[in-house]
């Protein structure tokens, strides 16, 4: 018996959006977002909170860094999503929609109410072969509660890390009161030079980037945090427009972690900072977002990486 035309079309329509919004969800976990860079085994791991920033930030999501999958929490290793439609089992059903997508295009459809319920069996036999197996299997091997590093985050006092280093060298408003978050490990025990340094680099790194001085930026930032930024520079050209940041100035910042890697060593520094920050047509001068008569306050959360004691360089920027 042959379904009528409203029946298979709307039985087409469903199968359309039981494909597409199968396929999709890849796709919307890789969109572009405003934190860039790269913070060695940590890249992956949100920072650990601040008075600064005391709600939990986002991993850096645009990342060159290779071979890593994000943690569920800070030195915790945490396993893949496991489950049916994770695994063949979610294959199985994209196959088995499409395949019926493809019946009903050429005429034979699902073939009919018999052919949905007897469809439906075999996928709940498949299904549970397939979870019975995966459970087995799973079995034998010992579960990890954690690597090496599963406590690298927790409270580590610290008398030689200062706190709120924008209050401390003149940047303006004191911390908040009440409980303080759990601050990450100083491993460096980075001190007020470092601290004031960073607070240069943030006002250096903006003035080269409104200026679109890339010699500078250069010598400011690693070779991936220049080409994101190299990046940007390009499309607001491409667009006929120009960002022009000034009056950059540190309202609050403190130390979130610091950390060594062989070589390579990593500081990440939560900062509340105003600046007049706009975006302007190229040609008219006309502003086109932004403010460009008043200042605006951002917080975000910078790390900087140097090798074998060299020079700091701007290597993450995530936004708070």
């Amino acid at each position: 018996m042959f379904a009528s035309k409203t029946v298979r079309f709307a039985s087409l329509f469903a199968c359309l959006v039981m494909a597409f919004s199968m396929i999709s969800v890849s796709d919307a976990e890789a969109r572009r977002g405003g934190s860039f860079g790269g913070r060695g085994m940590n890249t992956f791991n949100s920072p650990a909170p601040t008075n600064t920033a005391p709600n939990q930030v986002a991993p850096v999501q645009r990342t060159m860094t290779p071979g890593q999958q994000p943690s569920a929490a800070p030195g915790v290793q945490s396993a893949q999503p496991r489950g049916f439609m994770n695994g063949f089992g979610g294959s199985l059903l994209r196959g088995l929609a499409l395949g019926g997508l493809l019946g009903l295009f050429f005429g034979a459809g699902f073939g009919g109410f018999g052919g949905i319920f007897a469809m439906i069996v075999q996928i709940a036999l498949i299904g549970g072969a397939i979870w019975l197996a995966m459970r087995f299997f799973r079995g034998q091997r010992p579960a990890t509660a954690g690597g090496p590093n599963a406590a690298a985050y927790q409270a580590q006092p610290n008398n030689n890390r200062p706190n709120d280093f924008g209050q401390m060298f003149g940047g303006g408003s004191a911390a908040p009161r009440g409980p303080k978050p759990t601050p990450g490990k100083n491993e460096l025990n980075i001190g007020i030079e470092d601290l004031e340094l960073f607070e240069q680099m943030l006002s250096r790194v903006q003035a080269a980037f409104a200026g679109e001085n890339y010699a500078a930026l250069r010598t400011l930032t690693t070779p991936e945090v220049m080409g994101y930024l190299s990046e940007e520079l390009a499309t607001n050209a491409t667009n006929g427009v120009k960002n022009h940041v000034s009056d950059v100035r540190l309202l609050q910042g403190d130390l979130a972690e610091s950390w060594r890697e062989g070589r390579d060593e990593y500081a990440t520094v939560a900062m509340r900072y105003s600046s007049v920050d706009y975006t302007a047509d190229r040609n008219t001068g006309a502003v086109v977002e932004g403010d460009a008569e008043n200042a605006t306050e951002s917080v975000e959360i910078w790390t900087f990486k140097r090798t074998s004691g060299g020079d700091w360089l701007l290597s993450a920027i995530q936004e708070a």
